[in-house]
């Protein structure tokens, strides 16, 4: 079975959050084995210097690299990225399915962005929106699209 892995940096914490993430994931696992990888992001002050962000994002680039399971196709979420529809994010992840790969991961990274180094990692870089949105609300917006693209892949009719 298709395994698709999300990985998030920090954590969710207020229960309306919880739950729809709860719910999305267990969707999710109708189609596929689906995991969330949380991860702690790097403390840093208030106001950080450059080098200190730098060196914040270099620390979680060698967690996040770790994490991304073997022999997957690599999203990340970054502002740069390509916009796709919903429909073309299911075409997207049927490609990835019939390409070999056993199996998807997707970052959402922290709220300071990413390493360049995970970017240049990645398969693929896909953008939400122009807009930007809290990181909570953020992760479940990917987890209902990746439902999504399942159900769409599926036949279902949760996308009409």
């Amino acid at each position: 079975m298709f395994e698709i892995t999300l990985i998030a940096m920090g954590k969710l914490k207020e229960k309306f959050y919880l739950s729809a993430a709860s719910e999305y994931a267990k969707r999710l696992s109708g189609y596929c084995r689906f995991s969330l990888v949380e991860l702690p992001e790097c403390r840093l002050p208030e106001n950080p210097s450059t080098g200190e962000l730098q060196a914040g994002l270099e620390k979680e680039a060698d967690v996040i690299l770790s994490k991304i399971p073997k022999n997957t196709w690599f999203c990340v979420f970054t502002p740069e990225g390509a916009t796709l529809s919903s429909e073309a994010l299911a075409k997207k992840i049927a490609d990835v399915k019939n390409s070999g790969k056993s199996g998807a991961c997707f970052l959402i990274g922290s709220s300071f962005g990413m390493a360049q180094r995970v970017k240049d990692r990645a398969d693929f870089r896909l953008s939400m929106s122009p807009m930007t949105f809290p990181h909570h609300l953020a992760r479940i917006m990917v987890l209902e699209q990746l439902y999504r693209s399942e159900a769409i892949q599926a036949g279902s009719k949760y996308h009409k």
